[in-house]
């Protein structure tokens, strides 16, 4: 059997820039020539403007696969950010594998860095302002086309163009998509055994564990 793997793209960066009022957000990413740093806080280049929410040890890279633009493009035709890669504020534009694929704790080469799945990207009303939509959120949330971050585990260098290859798997059970709809979707109203199971799994991502932890009571 061959090991499963991505192939990235692109690699993005971005830097804080205002954005609705007196919002600001690295939202806006560019693709950068050549190779990248990776290192413990994510791309060597990037930075976030909302240090509460964004960055940090398991927030450190996002992964949007582009195998979703096409939907997206069917629903929203004619947006000008699907003519590129970043649309959703992603570090890694990758290809090959989704939510549906990709597991919680799942380990990949990325250059000669190694990364591992932490938690899915909870939404927020950025992704509407950014569409100039009110319904990028919402859609997401339903069904489940989120992306994912990941923590450094090995810093390194990688460029577009590198493939990611699968090097460990401990949770095949735990797809980011079943996290994300038990934690996000409101499937913790339907398997709260799963819930609990979750909330005990020390790869999960701190602010999604304790999450888990509040929805199973």
């Amino acid at each position: 059997m061959s090991t499963p793997f991505m192939t990235v793209d692109a690699l993005l960066v971005g830097t804080p820039m205002p954005f609705r009022d007196d919002d600001h957000s690295a939202i806006a990413k560019r693709p950068v020539d050549g190779p990248v740093r990776i290192t413990w806080d994510g791309l060597a280049g990037d930075a976030v403007a909302d240090r509460i929410h964004h960055g940090g040890w398991d927030k450190a890279i996002h992964l949007y696969p582009q195998d979703h633009y096409g939907w997206w493009r069917d629903r929203k035709p004619d947006h000008p950010l699907f003519d590129a890669p970043g649309a959703f504020g992603e570090n890694i534009a990758s290809r090959g594998m989704t939510e549906e694929n990709i597991c919680l704790g799942d380990r990949f080469s990325l250059g000669s860095a190694i990364v591992e799945v932490s938690h899915g990207r909870q939404p927020c009303w950025k992704l509407d302002h950014r569409f100039g939509a009110r319904d990028v959120m919402a859609t997401i949330i339903k069904t489940g086309r989120a992306g994912l971050y990941f923590r450094v585990i090995r810093e390194g260098e990688a460029e577009a163009g590198t493939v990611m290859a699968l090097l460990d798997r401990p949770h095949p059970d735990w797809s980011a998509a079943r996290v994300f709809h038990l934690l996000i979707g409101g499937g913790h109203r339907i398997d709260p055994a799963a819930v609990r199971a979750l909330a005990a799994l020390p790869v999960l991502a701190e602010a999604w564990r304790g999450r888990a932890e509040k929805l199973a009571g």
